[in-house]
């Protein structure tokens, strides 16, 4: 599809150029400028993250220590960005505390990969299970069953704060469905957790060492916890300070 009132084809998605003295047709600018713009709205990014970028991660600078933390991180996801498709392993698992970026540093390498041209759809965690469950119901309309279908069957998955929902059987058996088809298929899965593991995060009791804290494992069930394993290059996110509540402290 072309722009409507692009001056260089006049809307029909096709410029006449002259090649050796000969009048040929070229297909016009636009017509990638529009699918690139498609591909943008298809993937229903959050407007909070609708221009995270590389470029525009927020890097501590008076904190050292954390800034290299979180720079080898944006370099491990660039990375992955950059090998993309031809990485070893198809997905991506970021994992750390709240607002350290975990979910920017995602959709920037989505953002980066549909400027590309891949397909990709951001979905956040809780909504997709509400959809999805909302989608048994004959009274609602199309939307809420494709979201399912779609979990399943797009290029890229981004799948923000995974297991950010209360336990059921329905809960785990819906998350294995969906990580153990992506799994089968080798379909990409970036995804990221607030959720501790002891594989990753070590110890599972709390800062004072009392209480247990929830797993990745118990939220998500130990077949879809093994195949998000498999699957995704874990990269776990430094122990730094909200970086949200820092920046406003200093406004």
């Amino acid at each position: 599809m072309a722009k409507q009132d692009c001056k260089l084809c006049d809307g029909t998605g096709w410029r006449v150029v002259e090649r050796d003295g000969m009048s040929a047709a070229e297909r016009c600018a636009c017509v990638a400028e529009v699918e690139a713009e498609e591909l943008v709205t298809q993937a229903q990014i959050p407007p909070n993250y609708s221009n995270a970028s590389f470029d525009n991660f927020h890097l501590p600078q008076d904190n050292p220590t954390a800034m290299r933390g979180l720079s080898d991180v944006m370099l491990a996801v660039m990375s992955y960005t950059r090998k993309y498709p031809d990485n070893e392993k198809p997905g991506l698992l970021l994992v750390g505390p709240p607002g350290t970026g975990k979910t920017h540093l995602a959709v920037a390498a989505l953002n980066l990969l549909l400027s590309r041209g891949r397909e990709g759809i951001f979905f956040d965690y809780q909504n997709l299970l509400e959809r999805i469950r909302a989608g048994y119901s004959e009274a609602l309309g199309t939307s809420s069953r494709e979201a399912y279908r779609g979990a399943l069957e797009t290029e890229i998955l981004l799948l923000d704060d995974l297991g950010a929902h209360r336990v059921t059987d329905w809960v785990e058996d819906t998350v294995t469905a969906i990580v153990t088809y992506r799994y089968n298929n080798r379909k990409p899965l970036i995804a990221t957790t607030n959720l501790i593991d002891p594989d990753i995060t070590g110890s599972v009791l709390d800062k004072v060492g009392q209480t247990f804290r929830v797993t990745l494992e118990q939220r998500v069930g130990e077949r879809a916890r093994s195949r998000l394993f498999e699957m995704c290059r874990v990269v776990r996110m430094p122990n730094v300070e909200d970086y949200r509540i820092a920046r406003l402290r200093k406004h």
